[in-house]
């Protein structure tokens, strides 16, 4: 018996030596909670539970380190803040924590540059600094964690260029830069072959989008940037592209025929550009290979009759083409898949034609709507009798007989 308990204890005492703190790791938690303003941690946060007085990582089910840590046989492995208001700057922690897989600070207040420190956390897979407030240039050292599988950024106050160094994150998954004051050009990052979800939305990136992007994105999202050209042919290559959205950049020239008919293209979202004209693919006269869904091309300065392919796309239900120059007939393909929907060819329940020079007369079918069938708009055209009274004609008049003569003039 006496043997048995000697061994008990020997276990307990061996069990309690392993679950406690690396010495090292306990000096860069006290350094990180120094470098946070003693003001902004308030009762009841993460970080006011902190109390050196214990050991961290053998306390997380106490009353001290009651949360934002985690650790594996004495090593901190994982440090998620709440959302508590934290401020202060990180500039000078020196990071030394080796087998940290995740870093979350995200929705706090902190400032001040991004630390080179950073690169350090050697075995992070996730970094998280989104909504709060730090500025300068990203970090080119970032482009050294390796294991990295999700960088998020976003909400802060960079600025300078996207480093190519970037192109070292072989393991790469999610990139999210948006919300911030980046600009020049994007650079290629061809090397990211695991890249699946990139947003570098509302920024002053420049330039034309980089044909070299990796073929494994599923969404890109670059809205609210300076971008100017068009879509690059390397598009159609990704297998597994579900959602395009380069709203409110300079894009112009013409939409690529290819972008409609993509193999795996849900979503394509192009409005607020310069685009002139779009390329019809080739098609029969039933239907279109096509995943899409939604289409939105409007406020550009796109010309011509209005595209019969698009009414022949099986999926699609949400299309808006506002505000270019469009003129004619609302062809009949459009009008039926506005009316009548089946299992296996969607129809319209968004379709935004206003403020274009589309004459005539309204189609009967689409007369015969009732108000809350579909999101219809036709307003601000040149139909000959499109009354108020119809909730697809409210919002803007028709245009005037002299603006559509002196439009029709001008078609070559």
């Amino acid at each position: 018996m006496a043997s048995l308990v000697t061994l008990y204890l020997l276990a307990t005492l061996l069990s309690s030596a392993e679950s406690k703190t690396y010495w090292g790791d306990v000096t860069a938690l006290k350094e990180l909670k120094n470098s946070v303003d003693a003001k902004s941690m308030r009762p009841g946060s993460c970080l006011s539970t902190w109390d050196f007085s214990v050991d961290p990582c053998d306390s997380v089910f106490s009353d001290t380190f009651t949360c934002g840590l985690r650790c594996v046989s004495g090593r901190v492995t994982e440090l998620s803040f709440d959302q508590a208001g934290y401020s202060g700057s990180l500039s000078s922690f020196s990071f030394n924590l080796p087998y940290l897989h995740t870093l979350d600070l995200s929705g706090n207040y902190f400032s001040g540059p991004l630390p080179d420190s950073l690169s350090n956390l050697t075995h992070l897979t996730r970094l998280a600094l989104s909504a709060n407030s730090f500025s300068g240039s990203i970090p080119d050292s970032l482009g050294s964690l390796s294991l990295l599988e999700e960088l998020l950024l976003d909400g802060n106050r960079l600025d300078g260029s996207v480093p190519v160094s970037f192109n070292g994150l072989s393991n790469l998954k999610r990139l999210e830069i948006q919300v911030n004051n980046i600009s020049g050009e994007f650079p290629d990052l061809n090397s990211l072959k695991n890249l699946y979800f990139l947003d570098a939305s509302d920024n002053r990136i420049s330039g034309r989008i980089p044909s070299s992007l990796p073929e494994s994105l599923v969404q890109i999202s670059m809205r609210n940037n300076l971008i100017h050209g068009t879509i690059p042919q390397s598009f159609k290559l990704f297998n597994s592209l579900q959602v395009i959205d380069l709203t409110h950049n300079k894009l112009s020239g013409s939409i690529p025929s290819f972008i409609f008919t993509h193999q795996s293209l849900q979503q394509l979202t192009l409005s607020f550009n310069g685009f002139t004209s779009l390329d019809s693919p080739y098609y029969s006269p039933l239907s279109l290979p096509s995943e899409l869904i939604s289409i939105d091309l409007s406020n550009n300065r796109i010309q011509g009759v209005l595209p019969l392919f698009l009414g022949l796309l099986p999926k699609l239900s949400a299309l808006s083409l506002e505000n270019n120059n469009f003129f004619g007939m609302i062809p009949t393909q459009y009008v039926w898949k506005t009316v009548s929907s089946g299992s296996e060819f969607a129809g319209f329940q968004r379709l935004l034609l206003g403020g274009n020079f589309l004459f005539g007369v309204v189609p009967g079918p689409l007369m015969a709507l009732k108000p809350g069938s579909t999101n219809l708009q036709l307003a601000g055209n040149c139909f000959s009798w499109c009354p108020a009274t119809l909730f697809f004609c409210q919002g803007q008049e028709q245009r005037s007989p002299t603006e559509c003569r002196k439009f029709s003039r001008l078609i070559p």
